[in-house]
């Protein structure tokens, strides 16, 4: 499907040179969180604030009303958010990680947080980092066809709910404070949830009195897919849809950079009365007065038209029609992806391109600084330096999954730029065997992989450590990093 709007206004993209892009990639310690955006031609890093608002959004920002408390604007997205969501109590944060993090604390503190368990699908890394900075155990429980990266099943990002129930059981309910559903499951490679699951995960929350939360930065995107793939819902449309899976929820954190199709913004939305109450005063504290939590009239008033924009059916269509099309041609050009596509990005299997790269050689984030310096294209590890390593015991293993997520941000890249990252790929395929790992020089500890530094690894290294993650004790690479630090 072409896309569903017209260009009216145009930025200029970097076109750098070979040696330009290995000066950039080596100042910035080959981490491409490090790179300046002036450096990078098509940015795949993200999909979160990126995106292109419309023409209602900016006319939005023109009569939005910046009074500091019970502004118009408010009241908009307060009633935009009630009505999609359903949801009695709205407070709005700066961004998604903010609501997590209010969530998380009214949740978790004044309880003993080592005995405390928050099991998910997946969590992403925002919300995990939030709760390990609590001392909280954050649990990933995916579903049994997660685990093949190229099976076909239609909802890979669902929970396992029997592994949840067991895990309830054992650590008994009353230190089991929430359980999140990711919808769709990013660190999952963006799969989608049924709606199946999620009934059937509330199910099993309310028989212990455990609240479930979703964690709904791309409802519209999960929504769309429990619209093409559950046949009782192919009639519904996308708000009805959104509506229902939040119905099984006691309330959901929402980044706005992702589906709400904005730049900034985030909120969280409860039926709990307790939880909104203690939320509002430490929101207050922490993010600004609760009609406007840490966002100006213009960001409220945008966040608001963006979140119906977002529901429509031919956004949508070719949203996901996009990212199959750039997932189809990597394949085809012997490039391996998590299959089926998901909603907002493609994720390359890093482990299965590279196998000759061990674990602890970050392969993924070996294959981002290869894309970067073949065309300049910026994308993100969500392998095992984001995953890999625990804050809690200080331990680093192999992470599940070894990723390189393209992420696609929305109404911003035509088929062309796409057709540049395929021949992009498709030129590292033919030469993968010649992919050095990388070996860690500056590592952190929670949502490390923003910050950590890199440096290759020679051709001739004996890097035996690396490929056996038993072994504790090693600086870079090793089963165990210091808690805060660089390494002795």
């Amino acid at each position: 499907m072409f896309e569903p709007y017209r260009i009216k206004m145009v930025e200029p993209i970097s076109i750098t040179t070979p040696e330009h892009r290995r000066l950039a990639l080596r100042k910035a310690g080959y981490n491409m969180f490090g790179l300046r955006a002036q450096d990078v031609t098509i940015d795949l890093l993200t999909d979160s604030g990126t995106g292109a608002m419309s023409q209602d959004q900016w006319a939005a920002v023109l009569y939005s009303d910046e009074s500091y408390a019970g502004a118009d604007s408010w009241f908009r997205f307060e009633r935009r958010v009630r009505t999609m969501f359903g949801f009695r109590h709205v407070l709005p944060t700066h961004q998604g990680r903010a609501a997590e993090r209010l969530l998380y604390t009214v949740l978790c503190v004044g309880k003993d947080p080592q005995r405390l368990v928050v099991p998910s699908n997946s969590h992403f890394d925002t919300g995990r980092g939030n709760l390990e900075l609590l001392g909280v155990r954050a649990v990933n429980l995916p579903c049994a066809q997660a685990a093949d990266l190229t099976d076909d099943a239609p909802f890979k990002g669902n929970a396992d709910v029997a592994a949840m129930d067991r895990l309830i059981t054992e650590v008994g309910a009353e230190f089991v404070p929430a359980i999140v559903m990711t919808v769709t499951n990013n660190t999952g490679g963006g799969q989608p949830v049924s709606m199946a699951n999620i009934a059937e995960v509330s199910a099993l929350a309310r028989s212990h009195g455990i609240p479930m939360y979703l964690d709904g930065c791309r409802f519209a995107e999960n929504a769309y897919f429990i619209q093409q793939r559950e046949p009782e819902y192919e009639s519904w449309t996308i708000p009805e849809i959104v509506s229902k899976m939040c119905s099984y929820a006691e309330g959901c954190t929402v980044s706005a950079k992702k589906d709400g199709l904005c730049n900034i913004g985030g909120f969280l939305a409860t039926d709990d009365d307790e939880v909104a109450a203690e939320a509002r005063q430490l929101g207050i504290i922490t993010e600004g007065f609760y009609t406007y939590g840490g966002l100006s009239g213009r960001d409220l008033d945008a966040i608001a038209v963006g979140l119906k924009e977002v529901c429509e059916q031919p956004y949508l269509e070719h949203r996901v029609g996009s990212v199959r099309y750039l997932a189809t041609a990597l394949r085809d050009n012997g490039v391996p992806v998590v299959w089926p596509p998901g909603g907002h990005a493609v994720y390359i299997d890093a482990a299965a391109l590279l196998p000759h790269i061990p674990p602890l050689r970050y392969p993924a984030q070996a294959l981002c600084a290869e894309i970067y310096l073949e065309g300049g294209v910026r994308t993100v590890e969500l392998g095992t330096c984001a995953f890999g390593y625990d804050a809690l015991t200080g331990v680093e293993a192999p992470a599940q999954w070894e990723l390189c997520r393209l992420a696609l941000p929305r109404r911003v890249y035509t088929q062309s730029h796409l057709d540049y990252v395929i021949e992009s790929l498709a030129a590292i395929a033919q030469r993968r065997d010649r992919i050095q790992g990388l070996r860690m020089t500056s590592p952190s500890t929670i949502l490390r992989h923003f910050t950590a530094q890199f440096t290759p690894v020679l051709a001739d290294d004996v890097d035996e450590e690396a490929r056996t993650p038993e072994l504790a004790g090693h600086e870079h690479g090793s089963t165990r990093l210091p808690l805060s630090g660089p390494p002795d």
